[in-house]
């Protein structure tokens, strides 16, 4: 089988799979998993692309919650806000050049962007207590995707025959 046809398959059934189990025993945003399921594939696949994924998604999400803790604090207002997200912003590009990070900002971004849908969603603050705390949720559902991605990508690549030249 070919590769776009085996992919279609497993992230068909994995995708179906990840809604059942998200509106059922793993209470976390589908869109969330799905955002680090693409994540996964767009940083390279494989075993670095799940850690290169999961270690930008969680950077964003930690720059997230500062800036909404920030808010929190500081007052919620359209200025501050739009200041607090403008220095996060400004933080997340400064981080694409940790080692860790690789210069990956788009990850990071889902990361941040998947966090402050999550906060929304939930009416949580970032300071709720757990488990209900949303950036605990963003951080299960992001490395929940990239689960999801590797293991598509694998069962892609189990399905897909090679060429054997003759």
């Amino acid at each position: 089988m070919q590769q776009s046809e085996a992919l279609t398959i497993s992230i068909g059934v994995l995708g179906g799979v990840d809604v059942f189990l998200t509106a059922t025993v793993i209470p976390v945003p589908v869109w969330v998993t799905f955002t680090a399921w693409a994540s996964f594939f767009i940083v390279g696949g494989g075993v670095q692309g799940f850690i290169k994924s999961i270690a930008c998604n969680i950077t964003g999400i930690i720059i997230a919650a500062l800036s909404l803790l920030a808010i929190d604090l500081i007052g919620e207002s359209p200025l501050i806000a739009a200041i607090c997200v403008g220095i996060g912003s400004a933080a997340m590009v400064q981080a694409s050049k940790l080692p860790f990070t690789h210069g990956i900002t788009p990850a990071i971004v889902w990361g941040f962007s998947q966090t402050v849908g999550t906060v929304a969603v939930t009416g949580l603050a970032v300071t709720a207590a757990p488990p209900n705390n949303p950036v605990i949720i963003a951080i299960a559902a992001m490395i929940l995707g990239a689960i999801f991605g590797y293991l598509s990508e694998a069962w892609g690549k189990a399905m897909t025959t090679s060429r054997q030249p003759t």
